[in-house]
């Protein structure tokens, strides 16, 4: 299952990258945390984007039968979370990144290079 999961979350990485999201970031919060195995987060320039990246996240893991079980915020587009069960997209305007700053609430977790 794990191997599984770590996929979907390098499906994720890859499609908010393909989207031009900045500084991609994807966090193993296994054993840390019963909310999910991973989070992918990454930041958009505007509002616009922050929504187009969320879609891409959407559509290209449902193309690989990977379905969201909930997305909060996208009408405001300041922060987007994508939940797909083991796996949740943080998509951020860089403001709210900046405060929110879950690399460092999550300082615990081993950052993926490779993905």
């Amino acid at each position: 299952m794990s191997d599984r999961v770590l996929e979907w979350a390098r499906y994720a990485a890859d499609a908010v990258a393909d989207k031009k999201a900045n500084d991609v970031v994807v966090l193993d919060i296994q054993g840390l945390s019963v909310i999910a195995d991973y989070f992918v987060i990454c930041s958009g320039n505007s509002n616009t984007q922050v929504q187009a990246i969320a879609k891409g996240v959407r559509e290209k893991l449902a193309k690989r039968g990977i379905f969201i079980k909930a997305i909060e915020g996208y009408d405001e587009a300041r922060w987007v979370l994508l939940d797909f069960g083991d796996v949740v997209v943080h998509v951020f305007r860089q403001e709210e990144r900046e405060f929110y700053n879950l690399e460092r609430v999550w300082g615990d977790a081993k950052q993926l290079s490779n993905v």
